[in-house]
């Protein structure tokens, strides 16, 4: 299993980002795949999850309104558009994936619900 990030970089806040995943290794359209950022001296945080089996998705309060995650299965990649950014939203974002549908899962937006997890792409966001 291989989990490629990228799309990550220096903006300035009010702008936009697309993260990527490219995933490998496994059977994509068996999985579901987790968009979480982790920010220097803070926990882990799920930011988003989709599950393309079934369209279901989950935003956390903090992104909800401003992230959209989509997933294109020819490409095995989800993406996690990132529209009005924050200095806030500064982190390593990382991409995950756990085997099945998230609308079965307890904790959709969970740590410890994935599997897999790629290396990460840093987002730093300027005032």
């Amino acid at each position: 299993v291989q989990l490629v990030e990228s799309g990550g970089g220096l903006v300035q806040a009010g702008k936009s980002l697309r993260l990527s995943c490219v995933a490998s290794g496994f059977p994509f359209n068996d999985y579901s795949v987790g968009w979480f950022r982790q920010a220097p001296g803070k926990e882990r945080e799920g930011v988003s999850c989709i599950s393309s089996r079934d369209g279901f998705t989950v935003y956390s309060e903090s992104v909800k309104g401003r992230a959209t995650i989509s997933s294109d299965n020819a490409k095995n990649t989800v993406y996690l558009q990132m529209n009005s950014l924050k200095p806030e939203d500064t982190a390593v974002y990382y991409c995950a994936v756990t085997r099945g549908l998230l609308r079965f899962a307890g904790d959709p937006l969970g740590f410890t619900t994935y599997e897999y997890w790629g290396q990460g792409t840093q987002v730093t966001v300027s005032s």
